[in-house]
């Protein structure tokens, strides 16, 4: 059986970006003529600006989330220096395996001094505390975490033990020892023998719930530049943006997210909007990400030279 799974893993990726790929088109082939007949106005581009300043905010703000991982295993980078790692590796998720930006921050880390173990962890650490984030804000801000409980109650009992497991997960009292065991299995990869965090990462928590909160805002206002949104809905919304979010985190064979996002937004809320709607709004939260994206980059290399 073990060799069996090992030989479909490599095409795992393929396959459930292939099936999202055709959900998606599928959507666009059904409902094409209400996506050719959305326009936006004056107002709606102004509203997808702001969600591109909060887009690029956020992004900001997760790489000094980042800095305080590091700071916690007391790696010896610049504040300013670490953001601008952070900035220019993040489009690099886009590339094939999903790992490249993370490559990218470890290989920093370590040029400039600072351990190979440290950085490595704090790359496993972060999408960590995304998740716990991203599940938090889902559960939080429905009440009742992604749908009613009444109609499924395995669905949020899920979400509440993913969270728990996650946040046991990131205590000291459970990470040190796997860092050590880390150490002992792959010493000579690793070399994470002296390391240990003293605290329990609340703060990096906090500021990965305020990354989301900035991304789930960004998403409401280009919701917005398409349709009004009652205040009521708002926070299904955010419920519904942060599970989606974190599919395209967790589920393997989507760079960045791509098209994983997408299509569960899109089952989320097919009940309260339509789907050309839905169609169009998800392709332009996606193009406001990625010009968020490069332009961060784009102002980290810029402020190298100064």
């Amino acid at each position: 059986m073990k060799k069996i799974w090992s030989s479909l893993k490599p095409y795992l990726h393929w396959v459930i970006l292939g099936g999202t790929l055709f959900f998606l088109a599928k959507a666009f082939k059904d409902h094409w003529r209400e996506v050719a007949g959305i326009r936006i106005d004056a107002t709606g581009w102004a509203m997808l600006v702001i969600a591109l300043v909060v887009t690029l905010l956020a992004h900001t703000w997760s790489g000094w989330v980042w800095i305080w991982i590091l700071r916690a295993f007391k790696q010896p980078v610049g504040q300013l220096w670490a953001l601008q790692v952070y900035l220019k590796t993040n489009i690099a998720k886009y590339l094939p395996g999903n790992v490249w930006h993370y490559y990218g921050r470890i290989s920093a880390v370590t040029r400039a001094g600072g351990s190979l173990g440290a950085a490595s962890i704090s790359v496993l650490l972060e999408p960590l505390l995304m998740a716990a984030a991203a599940l938090a804000i889902a559960l939080a801000s429905s009440g009742l975490g992604l749908v009613a409980t009444a109609s499924a109650p395995g669905t949020w009992g899920l979400q509440i033990l993913g969270l728990s497991v996650v946040l046991l997960g990131v205590h000291p009292r459970i990470l040190n020892p796997v860092i050590q065991q880390l150490s002992r299995s792959k010493k000579n990869v690793t070399n994470t023998g002296t390391l240990k965090i003293e605290y329990y990462p609340l703060l990096p928590l906090l500021g990965e719930m305020g990354f989301l909160g900035l991304r789930g805002t960004g998403f409401l206002f280009t919701l917005m530049a398409l349709v009004s949104i009652n205040p009521a809905q708002i926070p299904q919304l955010l419920s519904a943006f942060s599970f989606a979010w974190l599919m395209g985190l967790i589920v393997p064979g989507a760079p960045g997210g791509l098209g994983i996002f997408e299509a569960t937004a899109i089952a989320l809320l097919n009940q309260q909007f339509s789907a050309g709607l839905l169609l169009t709004a998800v392709a332009l939260f996606r193009m406001v990400s990625i010009l968020a994206e490069v332009t961060a980059a784009g102002l980290a290399v810029a402020s190298e030279r100064f």
